[in-house]
């Protein structure tokens, strides 16, 4: 043991040196921690960039990244969504926003992160994408963005960097306009869609991908989670219910087209093969639309069913298990807007997809704000903030014969629907006329509207008649929307959807500033033409008036935010202007 003896003081001495080193760098690992609030290095490019110089992507992998397995809980660097960078920072070069797996692992939350795309006309989509998220406890998310070195993509990257929004760049060199549905530049940002998801999976994570025309209503990560076994959970364009309760749809009745809009990737080596055949399908072929291609590929080798209870089928010649998300929750714009299919079912939805629509981007925005789940900035909701005159708005008057006797057919609809239109053409009068901002009625139909030929309604929908149709449904929402020549189409005239009143978002302000006009038969009992009230809020105003007598009666009210019309039937005789009338007819 003497002879021993020195070796164990070596040894012990080694310990002890160890001990004490370690100890050094817990206490400094600590310490650091702890400043991390002050620390120009420990807050994330993305929020808190208290740096003023960034000179390369370098310094992204290296920020609050903790690498390893998969993460099972929120990553530790994920920073709150909408913590916006602190004063005075200044904006990383736009180099700095590039997909790398250390970006997404700070985002990831049980290994699971939520990407959309974009470019600069869909910054709204983008903000009340996000908002509805965030408001649902989902914030392991990421906002992809189509940039080149363009001012628009700039300001693009900038204005959601400024807001706190996690961006990235895929260096796609995208278009900063609203691209149309089936031009080069709408199958070049579909293209990107696949890249995007070829280059995650490898990295491990799953992935939500969705469209930014997607608002989400209901946490749908829950749900995924119930089938761990499915390679992929897409949406569809299904209009019929296969299914009466929350579980997958029916793949063996589905037989409309997925829809890619919402789809759900695991990093499984099956999903990870379709995503590479998918993209070099589509890079092959410039004029191919990306769901059709997934649809191709999918579709090659469809069933049997994995098991008899969770709804999933092999896919793919067999080589992937495919889950069908049902239409009446994971709902697109016919299921939703036109059918309310979880309404009927008594379902809580989880999103609703703007397709089944018209009007492009415009369609699409009004149709959300008609359903009171598109995020508008206050004053929007203030009209008289931007255009002096406020709102007006009006009851409409609908005969129960027009509504429900008959039959539904081509004729009782178009009377339905003219009927309304010249009531919404006096009140588009009456509102140039005194400068305001029409918010529209609801609209009823009796027939659905649709690009191809059928019979009223569906065959199998759920479609109820007549039923609370979309504004896009009957009028041009784009054309309304547009700024057109006035030599040519007169003043501009504002429209609001008929839910406005409804919405959260209105200030108490605007509807306490309301004055109700009732109209009366001309030579009646206090039905004198006057710019006073009878009662608090209410006017007396005589129907067929002139031109002259809105402007001179109305003029006292400019201050007063809503004006509502007991009716539009024989509200207004004209304009004096007879060739303005004869256009208007």
């Amino acid at each position: 043991m003497a002879n021993y003896k020195p070796v164990f003081l070596t040894i012990y001495a080694a310990v002890v040196v160890g001990v004490v080193v370690s100890s050094f760098y817990v206490f400094s690992a600590v310490y650091s921690s702890s400043s991390s609030s002050s620390s120009s290095s420990s807050s994330s490019l993305w929020f808190s960039p208290a740096q003023n110089q960034v000179s390369n992507c370098s310094h992204l992998t290296v920020v609050n990244v903790s690498l390893g397995s998969a993460s099972q809980t929120q990553s530790k660097s994920m920073m709150p969504i909408w913590e916006v960078p602190p004063s005075g920072s200044k904006m990383p070069p736009l180099k700095t926003f590039k997909l790398t797996k250390e970006l997404v692992q700070q985002r990831v939350k049980d290994n699971v992160v939520v990407v959309t795309f974009g470019n600069y006309a869909f910054m709204d989509f983008i903000l009340t994408w996000v908002k509805h998220l965030t408001d649902l406890g989902v914030d392991n998310l990421l906002v992809e963005l189509n940039c080149d070195a363009g001012a628009m993509d700039t300001k693009m990257v900038e204005a959601l960097y400024w807001k706190g929004v996690p961006v990235f760049d895929m260096g796609g060199h995208m278009s900063t306009i609203d691209v149309g549905w089936g031009s080069k530049a709408f199958h070049k940002m579909g293209r990107q869609k696949v890249i995007l998801i070829d280059a995650i999976l490898p990295m491990g994570f799953e992935i939500l991908m969705c469209d930014t025309d997607v608002v989400w209503l209901k946490n749908p990560l829950p749900y995924l989670a119930r089938f761990p076994e499915a390679d992929i959970l897409t949406s569809t364009d299904q209009v019929v219910p296969t299914v009466v309760d929350d579980s997958l749809d029916n793949w063996q009745q589905v037989g409309a087209a997925y829809n890619i809009g919402i789809f759900h990737w695991r990093p499984s080596n099956s999903a990870k093969q379709l995503a590479r055949e998918w993209k070099e399908l589509l890079l092959a072929d410039a004029n191919l639309w990306d769901q059709n291609g997934f649809n191709d590929l999918v579709r090659r080798q469809l069933g049997p069913s994995v098991d008899e209870e969770s709804g999933l089928a092999y896919a793919y010649d067999g080589n992937l298990k495919l889950g069908l998300l049902p239409a009446s929750i994971f709902c697109s714009g016919h299921t939703y807007f036109v059918q309310a299919m979880y309404q009927q079912l008594r379902l809580e939805p989880y999103a609703v997809h703007t397709t089944f629509q018209y009007a492009g981007t415009e369609g699409k925005r009004h149709r959300l704000r008609e359903a009171m789940v598109f995020y508008d900035p206050p004053d929007y909701y203030d009209a008289s903030e931007s255009y002096a005159g406020g709102f007006l708005t009006f009851n409409p008057s609908i005969p129960k014969s027009l509504l429900l006797d008959g039959e539904h057919n081509l004729e009782s609809h178009f009377d339905l629907v003219n009927y309304q239109i010249k009531q919404i053409r006096t009140a588009l009068a009456v509102t140039s006329l005194l400068n305001r901002t029409l918010v529209m009625p609801p609209l009823w139909c009796r027939l659905d509207r649709l690009w191809f030929g059928h019979p009223g309604i569906l065959p199998g929908s759920m479609t109820k008649q007549p039923f609370i149709c979309p504004l896009d449904h009957v009028f041009e929402v784009k054309t309304m929307l547009n700024e057109l020549p006035e030599d040519e189409f007169g003043p501009p005239i504002r429209i609001r959807e008929y839910s406005l009143f409804a919405n959260p978002s209105m200030p108490k302000k605007v509807k306490e500033s309301w004055l109700d006009v009732n109209f009366c038969q001309e030579g009646s009992r206090g039905c004198e033409v006057s710019n006073s009230t009878s009662q608090a809020g209410v006017l007396k105003f005589p129907k067929r008036s002139s031109e002259e007598t809105y402007k001179t009666v109305f003029s006292s009210f400019k201050d007063v935010k809503v004006i509502q019309f007991s009716s539009m039937q024989d509200a207004f005789t004209g304009f004096a202007d007879k060739a303005l009338t004869q256009t208007n007819q």
